[in-house]
């Protein structure tokens, strides 16, 4: 190695989407090169064996590189794919789950399918959090250049729901004008933190939340009464404060400065009422596509009882309901179990029962029986507990909806004694990173 430089070739792609060379002095992870690639790479960091490098010149070029749609791709490192074209985008995320549930699962013989893909995988996000700052003594937004406080301004971000930018240029506009000045992560110092923007797919809503640092500023009523006449679109507005040296967002206390302080969009013909600090999936296209995946892998009958496990806000749970005879949503986070409750009220399901409990705890206090249980854990998985507990009732059939193939390949090598794989579904959820949802269908076997 000369200089930090070393050439190689890419022989795989990590599980963050990285290329991976590997030489004498141990594995290189490089951003942006692409399987079967050769480059000299120039390594920024290295311990152990084990280094991170950056492209200095391609040798070698994949015929799945294209040029990134996005002029700020490489700085802000949001999106791991905007180099490659889609396909090979998709073909690492069936891979990724592949060699999760071989490598950690020790699950061989276990046929993967094809990823969902979405049909135009651009300007999907629902929701983006975008941090405010100052360059040139101008207010400008972005995100923050990876593992900094740096913010890389963008103009129009290539993942972002469209009707997101406008907005964000004339809240920088009105600050400017009403000498707001955004917060300093250094000093903490100013008013505005974050801005949150959330759109509604169905019904065209959109939520503006202001982050800020204090309980109030001057001019914020004028502020506001410009914001919502220039930008007409605006439904609501909420001013949530957040004073903690934190890198949580939303902050405990918020107040609706306009409109009704929520959002309603559907998935699969039912509505959901969105707050400031509602868990939603950020893409609605695919969304549908994924507890559609779900709920047929589940074959739900008129006469099946359904566990909705990890239930969140019971999303799975209410669209499961109308296809069975009851549904039982077992969730710990207090305001979920309010927004699913209000959920089911909206939507007029009576035939669901929403608790609030630990999902372990309550299958080992009631011993119930379920048919189908879904279960949505989060990205560390399940626990031994959970997955004793399900072991003990036995469900005729397991749905396990993931969001990160590692910790569902350990989950179900740990079911596999009872239960046979017949599907394993990946859905992609997030066009242009290395994230993928996936759903898994369990059959317990006969004996």
């Amino acid at each position: 190695m000369k200089n930090n430089i070393i050439k190689g070739t890419c022989v795989d792609i990590s599980s963050e989407g990285k290329g991976v060379i590997k030489t004498v002095y141990g594995v290189i992870f490089v951003d942006a090169l692409l399987l079967g690639e050769e480059a000299e790479i120039e390594v920024t960091y290295a311990r152990k064996g084990v280094a991170y490098g950056k492209i200095k010149r391609l040798i070698k070029m994949s015929k799945d590189r294209i040029q990134p749609l996005c002029p700020v791709s490489t700085a802000c490192g949001g999106c791991t794919f905007q180099n490659a074209t889609y396909e090979y985008e998709l073909r690492y995320k069936k891979h990724k789950v592949e060699e999760d549930l071989k490598r950690i699962g020790h699950l061989e013989n276990i046929k993967v399918n094809d990823a969902i893909k979405m049909d135009d995988p651009s300007h999907y996000r629902n929701k983006i959090q975008v941090p405010f700052g100052k360059e040139n003594k101008r207010v400008v937004y972005g995100f923050y250049k990876s593992n900094t406080h740096k913010i890389i301004p963008i103009k129009g971000c290539n993942i972002e729901d469209k009707k997101a930018e406008p907005i964000l240029k004339e809240i920088a506009s009105l600050m400017e004008k009403y000498h707001i000045d955004p917060y300093n992560e250094d000093y903490r110092t100013g008013i505005i933190r974050h801005v949150l923007i959330r759109t509604s797919l169905s019904t065209n809503e959109i939520m503006v939340v202001l982050v800020s640092n204090v309980d109030t500023f001057p001019g914020r009523n004028n502020f506001i009464k410009e914001l919502t006449t220039n930008r007409k679109e605006i439904s609501t507005i909420i001013f949530n404060v957040n004073k903690r040296d934190t890198n949580v967002i939303l902050g405990e206390s918020e107040k609706v400065l306009y409109g009704k302080g929520y959002i309603t969009d559907e998935i699969l013909g039912l509505k959901f009422n969105i707050s400031s600090k509602s868990f939603f999936q950020v893409n609605p296209i695919q969304v549908q596509k994924l507890f559609g995946e779900a709920l047929k892998l589940a074959d739900l009958k008129k006469t099946d009882t359904v566990l909705d496990a990890y239930a969140g806000v019971c999303t799975i749970g209410l669209l499961a309901a109308p296809h069975v005879k009851h549904v039982t949503s077992v969730e710990l986070v207090k305001s979920a179990v309010i927004n699913g409750r209000n959920n089911a009220k909206l939507n007029n399901i009576n035939n669901i029962t929403i608790k609030e409990d630990d999902c372990t705890q309550y299958i080992n206090k009631e011993t119930p029986y379920f048919d189908v249980v879904i279960m949505d854990p989060p990205r560390k998985g399940s626990t031994p507990e959970f997955l004793n507990a399900l072991l003990k009732i036995k469900p005729s059939r397991i749905v396990y909806i993931s969001c990160e193939p590692s910790t569902l390949a350990r989950d179900l090598e740990y079911l596999k004694n009872d239960y046979q794989i017949t599907t394993v579904q990946p859905v992609d959820m997030f066009p242009r990173s290395f994230h993928v949802e996936t759903v898994a269908c369990l059959q317990l076997k006969k004996r």
